[in-house]
């Protein structure tokens, strides 16, 4: 798959776009943060 036709979404944190990543094949539904340092900053 091309990288421009990856899903993305934008992170809940900083409401920048990220792209989807091998990684969260089997979880992308459950991915809301772009990198662990957002998820770390995550308000309450």
């Amino acid at each position: 798959m091309k990288k421009e036709h990856l899903p993305s979404k934008m992170c809940l944190v900083c409401n920048r776009p990220f792209s989807w990543r091998k990684k969260w094949e089997k979880v992308w539904d459950e991915v809301k943060y772009c990198s662990e340092k957002c998820k770390r900053n995550k308000k309450g």
